[in-house]
């Protein structure tokens, strides 16, 4: 495991490295697709080999939950499971278990020792500390995993905000510690052993953003992510929140960014000196008929105050119904450049889950282009 930064650029804090894993080596920075329930929506695994899918992210409470740990530790492990042979990311499952709670108190409840909750599948039960999560990422067999930590939503209060810090930080000591008796029980060598991530909380809040970052960088973590969203209660980019953040993160450490996100937040915050992304927007917006497009010819301008280096069009839109030309007539993807536009609009009318997949191949191929022209500045 060893992550290298190779270049800087001289106009802005972006920065081209190379991280190398027991799955394989990416070039910084990235962009990983959510394989939630260890599939991307309508994606299968030749899509996602023919795309070159650098890496994806997994997640820790929805596997937990179904198929169950019994099962995919039977498999091998999640890569085995879903015969993905690159690196995969496992979330907590912190962000879901919270945001159950919070949108319905009795779905279960929040303590200092663990979060207790109710499975929406069946109702059953269950118990989260900070080292079952991380008990569980190791079953998963991952090369990435994060810790457990506190999300708050974006419109609690400072003391609320503070109590989730304070939180955070005990359960990332739980969390590093269980780390290591992990790597002793299983006799993890050196070059096998996943990266682990804390999660630096603090909503808006300069202070407490800087509070969670010291504390958790004196755990020596692989890498640290920016924790919950990334907007305020008003729908605000936290811009200023980001790279202050960022700029907490020692140089020589992975910046994770998590949940984002919108192309041009994503060229934002690279240029911060975010090194990983991962977001749902790209296959979501797809299975809705929106369709992402590069601009300038063919060329992404990566320009930090640029937003108009990409367009997206709704391909439900009549403009389209007869509308011969390929979906993107420069894809390395033959049925992207085979099949019409105007085929796609009828794949959507008639609802035929053609349409999700291939719109869904046409947006994760455009944010593979857009990280791979942030890399090639």
């Amino acid at each position: 495991m060893e992550f290298v930064i190779n270049k800087k650029s001289k106009d802005s804090k972006l920065r081209i490295g190379t991280l190398r894993l027991k799955n394989g080596t990416i070039k910084t920075p990235f962009f990983m697709p959510d394989a939630t329930r260890a599939v991307v929506k309508n994606i299968g695994i030749v899509d996602i080999n023919n795309l070159k899918m650098p890496a994806m992210v997994v997640n820790t409470y929805h596997l937990y939950l179904q198929p169950g740990m019994d099962l995919i530790k039977k498999a091998g492990g999640v890569n085995k499971f879903m015969n993905f042979d690159r690196p995969l990311l496992s979330d907590s499952g912190g962000f879901q278990v919270f945001s159950l709670i919070h949108r319905n108190k009795q779905m279960g409840k929040i303590t200092d020792e663990h979060v207790e909750f109710k499975s929406p599948i069946d109702g059953s039960k269950h118990i989260l500390t900070p080292e079952k999560s991380i008990q569980i990422q190791f079953d998963l067999g991952v090369d990435m995993m994060v810790c457990l930590d506190d999300c708050p939503p974006n419109d609690f209060s400072r003391p609320d905000l503070e109590k989730a810090v304070e939180r955070t930080i005990a359960w990332a000591k739980r969390c590093k510690k269980e780390y290591l008796l992990q790597i002793k029980k299983r006799k993890i060598s050196l070059e096998e052993r996943p990266l682990i991530f804390g999660v630096i909380q603090g909503g808006a809040e300069l202070y407490l953003r800087e509070r969670c970052a010291k504390e958790l960088i004196k755990l020596d973590f692989n890498g640290y992510g920016f924790g919950a969203r990334p907007i305020d209660k008003d729908g605000n980019f936290l811009e200023e929140v980001l790279q202050f953040t960022a700029d907490l993160i020692p140089e020589d450490k992975l910046r994770f960014a998590l949940g984002i996100g919108t192309p041009e937040d994503i060229v934002r915050c690279a240029h911060m000196g975010w090194d990983m992304f991962d977001c749902v927007i790209p296959t979501r917006e797809g299975r809705h008929g929106r369709l992402f497009e590069q601009i300038f010819n063919n060329q992404y301008s990566i320009s930090n105050d640029n937003k108009n280096f990409y367009k997206a069009v709704n391909i439900n839109n009549t403009e389209f119904k007869n509308d011969f030309s390929s979906i993107n007539k420069v894809s390395d993807l033959p049925e992207l450049r085979e099949y019409s536009r105007a085929y796609l609009h009828h794949l959507f009318k008639v609802k035929d889950p053609l349409a999700a997949r291939l719109a869904s191949l046409n947006n994760l191929e455009f944010y593979l282009g857009l990280m791979k022209s942030l890399r090639d500045s």
